[in-house]
């Protein structure tokens, strides 16, 4: 099949659109060898490192294969970018939604197939994530002990996938720690995934992981109710939203401080474990803490 030449000044998107436009029609099959670099130039009348930086982007995201010394062959018919496009603009509360699913489901599956490697790498893990100090250090240690707990589960799909939604995480942690009004997770919750994934218990892994994640989702959930309705959260009980006569100002959607576009930046506030937020009122408890976990199970 003879593919069209791209218009003159084209970017290697033009290249990329074409050779991923191809492969979905079925003109190239999946484990099929595509032409090469020098027959690609010609039909498309572009420059040589124009074709291999979009060869180069297609391998990477994993529908063509380069096997040295034999060609590029067609890995897969499905074109990930559109999912890519929409993962780069969605929130952090996105973000969280998801990784509650991942979290659990992965938990579960790694208290049950971990070895005694795995559990010393979560311990090594777990303790740069509670030695980061800046937001960016912090996001990377907290996503890094995450998608180590899913490499631990042995299922390709999972971890792929996981690597997919790596780098939103990445952002969406370190936005949790440089916020002031939503909590994140302490040590002694993720200590608890740890111990639980070692002592192969199943539902408590499970159980363990949704508490790390649902009270920020919790509160990121009240956030967005106020933002909608115009109500303020109640630092007392900040999962419930309150009606106030100052409304919220929408958020920013884009994150001033990441190179990912349309990634909003949300500030969230980290509240350490073991002391005490000068803005609670009196008697209140951390979101972090059991009381409060029960109260919103209960509801």
């Amino acid at each position: 099949m003879e593919l069209t030449p791209v218009s003159a000044g084209s970017t290697v998107d033009a290249v990329l659109d074409q050779l991923q436009a191809t492969v979905r029609s079925g003109a190239w099959a999946v484990g099929q060898r595509i032409p090469g670099e020098l027959e690609l130039t010609r039909q498309l009348r572009v420059s040589r490192p124009a074709v291999r930086e979009a060869i180069r982007a297609l391998t990477h995201i994993g529908v063509l294969e380069v096997r040295r010394g034999d060609g590029t062959y067609v890995r897969s018919a499905a074109d990930p970018r559109p999912l890519l496009q929409r993962m780069q603009r969605c929130d952090v509360r996105d973000v969280f939604e998801v990784q509650l699913a991942y979290d659990v489901q992965a938990a579960k599956l790694a208290a049950r197939r971990r070895t005694e490697a795995d559990i010393a790498r979560l311990h090594t893990l777990l303790e740069a994530r509670n030695s980061a100090t800046g937001a960016a250090e912090f996001g990377d240690t907290d996503a890094e002990f995450h998608l180590a707990i899913i490499e631990i589960t042995r299922n390709p799909v999972l971890v792929e996938a996981a690597r997919f939604f790596a780098a939103q995480l990445r952002q969406a942690l370190g936005a949790v720690r440089r916020d002031h009004e939503v909590p994140e997770a302490g040590p002694a919750a993720h200590r608890a995934v740890v111990d639980a994934i070692a002592a192969g218990d199943a539902e408590a892994a499970g159980r363990a992981a949704a508490a790390v994640v649902e009270p920020t989702l919790a509160v990121l959930d009240s956030l967005a109710e106020a933002e909608n309705t115009g109500a303020a959260v109640d630092p007392a009980m900040p999962h419930r939203a309150t009606r106030t006569a100052n409304a919220r100002a929408p958020r920013a959607k884009a994150g001033a401080d990441t190179d990912t576009p349309n990634t909003p930046e949300v500030r969230i506030r980290s509240t350490p474990e073991g002391t005490s937020d000068s803005r609670r009122q009196p008697g209140s408890r951390s979101p972090e803490s059991p009381a409060a976990h029960d109260r919103k199970s209960a509801r």
